[in-house]
């Protein structure tokens, strides 16, 4: 592994460049942490070069936005780290709002991007999402960031995988509670998803897309994923029966089959 920052953002490249192997950049969600995609490494890190990086805002990386922040921005951002360590296009895997980073550049800078996974994201404001952040941002500014941590999972995982792992979830509480962002970083990256809105030029985007939603994702609806499989012009559609919206985590084994599938299917 080798690692650095480029324009503050704090990035990790996995496995070498062989000859002929391809490169994914993985982009987290809310969270924006590369730790998110732990469960997937072992898989892709056998058969590409793998590119982890924290958002701007959150973990390693800068802990400020840009000015103001959009989804578009996030995209931008992964611009930079491909601009930084060389890479003229990649495959791109988005969680959330890293996979509508992914779509924002898929518009904006077709060129760079080969194939891309859109996981659990929407195209335009959802009101169910919407209700879901207005929670989130309640506990937020009325409670506090421990509040926020402790629900967050609610909101993630399936209530019988919750019961489970009980325990997991108390330990990861300590460490998120201590690495949160500050709050108006939090508040500019919620506000930022809410506003995205490329609804209307979905039909622009040329690159392959697999959208991978989960039935029982309790933040975003999946008939948001239904929807950017109907208007992408090249989309496949895989809907995992359980899971949760954090289903990367709760069911990686079938996940990790359809993304390698995908990006090595010609």
């Amino acid at each position: 592994m080798r690692g650095g920052t480029v324009d503050g953002l704090y990035y990790e490249v996995h496995g070498g460049p062989a000859a002929g192997r391809a490169t994914v950049i993985l982009s987290a969600g809310l969270g924006g942490s590369g730790a998110f995609w732990a469960p997937q490494m072992a898989a892709l890190t056998s058969r590409f070069q793998v590119v982890l990086y924290d958002h701007r805002g959150t973990g390693r990386s800068v802990r400020t936005l840009t000015d103001p922040h959009s989804v578009a921005a996030m995209g931008d951002d992964i611009i930079k780290i491909m601009d930084g360590i060389g890479l003229d296009r990649a495959h791109l895997v988005g969680h959330a709002a890293g996979g509508n980073a992914g779509l924002a550049l898929a518009l904006d800078h077709p060129d760079r991007i080969d194939k891309l996974v859109v996981v659990n994201g929407w195209s335009r404001p959802d009101p169910h999402i919407r209700r879901c952040f207005d929670t989130r941002l309640a506990l937020l500014n009325n409670t506090g960031i421990a509040a926020y941590v402790h629900a967050q999972p609610l909101f993630l995982y399936p209530a019988d995988w919750l019961s489970a792992n009980h325990a997991r979830l108390e330990a990861e509480e300590v460490h998120h509670i201590h690495g949160f962002p500050d709050p108006d970083v939090m508040r500019a990256r919620i506000q930022a998803l809410l506003e995205f809105d490329i609804d209307a030029d979905l039909e622009r985007i040329a690159c392959p897309v697999l959208v991978s939603a989960s039935a029982d994702d309790m933040l975003v609806p999946l008939a948001c994923s239904r929807r950017l499989a109907e208007r992408l012009p090249n989309a496949v559609l895989d809907i995992a029966p359980w899971g949760g919206h954090g289903f990367t985590v709760t069911a990686p084994e079938a996940f990790n089959a359809a993304v390698v599938n995908f990006l090595e299917g010609t």
